[in-house]
């Protein structure tokens, strides 16, 4: 048997082909650098495909769903002067 060369996922709808052993971090730099700098700052973040959040250095698997969204401030992080 074969050891499998590339592993086939999908980020933000659009498929992309990595080398085997790569992450799910890896499959978003491949196809969208900017997105993944973005998750490095935590400024966005990685979810599956039912938007539940994702290790952005999981081990990826075929046929895997990612999504990038951006990171949302909290009310209680966003108090405005005299709400505290």
């Amino acid at each position: 048997m074969m050891a499998q060369v590339e592993v086939r996922a999908f980020v933000n709808e659009r498929g992309v082909s990595v080398p085997a052993g790569s992450t799910a971090l890896d499959a978003v730099r491949a196809l969208l650098p900017a997105s993944a700098d973005q998750i490095d700052g935590g400024t966005a973040r990685l979810t599956d495909s039912r938007g539940l959040p994702v290790d952005a250095h999981e081990p990826l698997v075929n046929g895997a769903i990612y999504r990038v969204v951006p990171v949302r401030e909290r009310l209680a992080d966003t108090a405005v002067d005299g709400d505290a």
